[in-house]
């Protein structure tokens, strides 16, 4: 199910969207959600749908561990120079939103060691619905609910959920076994998010990924105009 709602063009992008070099950077898109929302398959499914048209990165974050980095080496998603993570040692946001550095630090560390790159994907760690990026690190927010975490999410809203620039109702196919209602959350994200655009995927049926691949292309050809 794909609510196709318009968005009138990209957000505000970063300051620096520039290099040194005056060469336009890699467009930068992040991706935020809950604990198991599904952001790390979204991330790998999306590589595997661009990789073979784009030049493209990963950054993930995790508190203590490298486990994300780790899932999307061993699924061979990108060659290893492409991956990179960020341990950040506190609470996800911090690192996306309130101290960016390490971030930019590792986006900017690919961009000399293996681009030109066209896109870095930033995937936060497991946050709750507040969670957003500073838009001095990304030019675009991907946030990821799944429908096992309840389907009164979108009308609980929060800033993850209202102010996103796409918001992915995730793991559809579960909805008949945990008792959700897709068009109530369809409805509801609709209330929350008026002409913001809603995907509702499945990554293990068709379409899967595709709808979110095709807003990260649109995303990218306004970028690059």
């Amino acid at each position: 199910m794909h609510l196709d709602h318009s968005h009138d063009g990209p957000s505000a992008v970063s300051a620096d969207a520039r290099r040194p070099d005056g060469s336009r950077r890699a467009l930068r898109i992040g991706l935020g959600g809950p604990v198991g929302s599904g952001k790390t398959a979204t991330v790998a499914a999306l590589c595997r749908a661009l990789r073979e048209t784009l030049s493209l990165a990963v950054v993930t974050n995790d508190i203590y561990t490298r486990e994300d980095a780790e899932f999307l080496l061993r699924e061979a998603v990108l060659p290893p120079e492409r991956i990179t993570a960020v341990e950040t040692g506190a609470c996800p946001h911090t690192a996306i939103r309130d101290d960016i550095s390490a971030n930019l630090e590792a986006v900017e560390d690919l961009e000399d060691e293996v681009g030109p790159l066209d896109l870095i994907l930033v995937e936060s760690g497991g946050d709750n619905l507040t969670a957003t990026f500073s838009k001095g690190l990304v030019d675009a927010q991907i946030f990821v609910i799944d429908v096992a975490g309840g389907d009164d999410i979108p009308r609980k809203g929060g800033p993850g959920v209202t102010t996103a620039d796409l918001l992915v109702v995730n793991k559809t196919d579960l909805a008949p076994y945990v008792g959700s209602d897709l068009a109530r959350m369809a409805a509801d994200a609709k209330a929350q998010r008026a002409e913001l655009p809603v995907v509702f995927q499945s990554l293990r049926s068709e379409p899967g990924v595709t709808d979110v691949a095709d807003w990260v292309r649109d995303r990218l050809a306004a970028w690059t105009a």
